[in-house]
C-alpha cells in the first residue's frame, strides 16, 4: 500500500454537520476528497452551502432514501459524526449493507472498544471508533505527564521529536534570527519548524526573528533534545500538582488516567455534580467553586498548581480563567518557578485555538480537530506514515514516503517551487539507517521517508509535492 500511488478521488459519505462533521468536511473537500454530507438541519446547511464545495442532502441519516440519493452503493468512506451515538452505530451496519468498504464512527461510551463487550466494534461492522473526549483526556493527561510541560511529540517511530516551546523576554533566543542561531549553535543539529505569533502560523526561513512571546517549534533528534532544552532554557521536571477546572466528561477522565501518581484537584461549579464527583475520584479533591473569580481559585490553592487545566463546556470561561490563573501565577512564589507552570484550555471552536494559545493558555486543544486528525490519519494511512497536529500551531508535523520521480526528489530543497514556501517545510530525512536534518542543499531521493512540517489546510499540498 505505501508503495502506490491513491489517487484523492475517494467518495467519502459524512453524517452529521454539527461539530466536528463541518470541520472533516472543509479539510477533506480542500485536500480533493469528493464529499457529501447527509444533515437534518435546514438552517445549517444554509449555512454551510456557500463555503463547502460539497454535496449536501437534507434529510436524516436513518433515511433509505438519503443513503439512496447519496449513491452510497458507490462510497468509499463512511463517517457518523452525528449528536446520536445510535445513529452512528446503526449508520455503520447500514454502511456494511451497501458494500462501503471503510465505516469510522463517533461514538461516547467506551463499552464498545473490548473484545468482551457485549457488541464490539466487529459487530457492529466499525472500522474505527472515535471518542473525542477520551481523545482529549489523554491528550491533556500526555502533556501534563510530558517533561517540562512542554509539548514533546515523538515522530519517526520516536527517533525524532519536536518541542514547542514559549520565548520569554530574557530568553537568548528572543531577537535572533534563525540564520544566526543556526551559526551560533551548530555543535548538534536541529531546526525551527514554526513559530506561532498572535493568531498566526508561520514556517520560517533563515531571515526570520523569534520575538519574546513567541510559541517556537523546534525539531531534533532524541538523543539531541536535552541539549536542545539547555539551549531554549527548558528544564526537565515533572507536573505532579493539577488543577481541573470542570468536571464534566473530559475533565473527570483526566483525573481518572492520572490515577494517583499526581495530585489532582476539581473545581465544579455546579453543587451537585460536584457533590457526585466525591463519591466517584476516590483519589481526587473535589471542590465546590466557580473558577472565573480569582478569590474562588486562591482559596482552591491555584497558588500551589504546576498545572492548571480549563476544561468546561464554554469557550469564552476556558480562555479567560486560563488568563485569570496565569496572572495569578505570575504573582504568587518565585519567578523561576512561574516559567514552568502550565496552562492547557480545552476550546470547542477551533478558530479560537491559536488565540488561546498566544493569550493565557500555554497550550489549547480541541476535541473536534483531535477527533478529525484521528480521522483523517486513518483514512489516509496508505499514503501518510503519520500525522500529528501541533496544539497551537495551525500545523501538522507529517511523516511521508518520497514517491519515485515526485516533484520533491527532482531539485534540492532550496530550488523547490516557490508556491510552496510558507506553506510547507522539509524537517529531516531518514538516510544511512539515521534520521537527519533537512537543509537547503538536501535533495529528497525516492522512497526516502521524509518529516514535512506544513499549514493544515495544505496537506493537499504535501501530497501533490510527494506524490503528484
Amino acid at each position: 500500500m505505501l508503495g502506490k500511488k491513491r489517487a484523492l478521488a475517494e467518495d467519502i459519505l459524512i453524517l452529521g454537520l454539527g461539530g466536528v462533521g463541518t470541520y472533516l468536511a472543509k479539510r477533506l473537500v480542500h485536500e480533493g476528497y469528493a464529499v457529501t454530507a447527509i444533515e437534518p438541519d435546514s438552517r445549517l446547511i444554509r449555512h454551510i452551502d456557500g463555503q463547502l464545495d460539497a454535496r449536501l442532502i437534507q434529510g436524516s441519516a436513518m433515511s433509505i432514501d438519503c443513503w439512496r440519493e447519496a449513491n452510497a452503493g458507490n462510497i468509499d468512506v463512511l463517517i457518523a459524526v452525528t449528536d446520536n451515538d445510535a445513529v452512528n452505530m446503526l449508520a455503520a451496519m447500514i454502511a456494511d449493507r451497501f458494500g462501503i468498504p471503510l465505516k469510522i464512527a463517533r461514538v461516547r461510551s467506551m463499552d464498545f472498544d473490548s473484545k468482551d463487550a457485549v457488541l464490539n466494534a466487529d459487530d457492529l461492522k466499525i472500522d474505527l471508533i472515535i471518542h473525542p473526549e477520551e481523545l482529549a483526556a489523554q491528550e491533556i493527561v500526555r502533556l501534563v505527564k510530558r517533561t517540562a510541560g512542554n509539548e514533546i511529540i515523538d515522530i519517526a517511530d520516536g527517533q525524532t521529536q519536536v518541542m514547542a516551546t514559549r520565548v520569554h523576554d530574557d530568553s537568548p533566543l528572543a531577537h535572533m534570527k534563525l540564520k544566526t542561531l543556526s551559526m551560533t549553535h551548530n555543535t548538534f543539529p536541529f531546526r525551527v519548524v514554526a513559530i506561532a505569533r498572535g493568531i498566526t502560523t508561520i514556517l520560517p526561513g533563515g531571515n526570520h526573528e523569534i520575538l519574546p512571546q513567541d510559541q517556537v517549534l523546534f525539531m531534533a533528534s532524541k538523543s539531541d533534545l536535552p541539549k536542545l532544552m539547555a539551549l531554549t532554557g527548558v528544564e526537565q521536571q515533572r507536573r505532579h500538582r493539577v488543577m481541573i477546572l470542570g468536571g464534566g466528561l473530559v475533565g473527570t477522565r483526566v483525573a481518572e488516567l492520572m490515577g494517583r501518581d499526581v495530585q489532582v484537584k476539581i473545581v465544579e461549579k455546579d453543587e451537585n455534580r460536584a457533590a457526585e464527583l466525591c463519591h466517584c475520584l476516590d483519589h481526587a479533591e473535589v471542590l465546590h467553586g466557580d473558577g472565573s473569580d480569582a478569590d474562588a481559585l486562591d482559596l482552591a490553592g491555584l497558588a500551589d498548581m504546576d498545572t492548571f487545566i480549563t476544561a468546561t463546556g464554554e469557550n469564552e470561561t476556558n480562555i479567560m480563567s486560563c488568563m485569570l490563573a496565569k496572572h495569578l501565577m505570575s504573582t504568587s512564589n518565585g519567578e523561576s518557578h512561574n516559567k514552568e507552570r502550565k496552562t492547557i484550555s480545552l476550546v470547542n471552536k477551533e478558530e479560537y485555538l491559536v488565540l488561546a494559545a498566544t493569550s493565557g493558555s500555554d497550550i489549547a486543544l480541541n476535541k473536534k480537530v483531535l477527533a478529525a486528525n484521528e480521522i483523517l490519519k486513518f483514512i489516509r494511512r496508505g499514503e501518510l506514515l503519520s500525522v500529528a497536529h501541533l496544539h497551537g500551531f495551525d500545523a501538522e508535523v507529517v511523516e511521508i514516503l518520497a514517491a519515485p520521480d515526485s516533484l520533491i526528489t527532482r531539485v534540492p530543497l532550496s530550488k523547490l517551487d516557490p508556491s510552496f514556501h510558507g506553506k510547507i517545510l522539509i524537517g529531516g530525512v531518514y538516510r544511512d539507517e539515521q534520521w537527519k536534518i533537512a537543509v537547503g542543499d538536501t535533495r529528497i531521493l525516492p522512497n526516502e521517508r521524509v518529516i514535512v512540517v506544513c499549514k493544515s489546510l495544505h496537506l493537499k499540498d504535501v501530497h501533490k509535492l510527494f506524490w503528484g
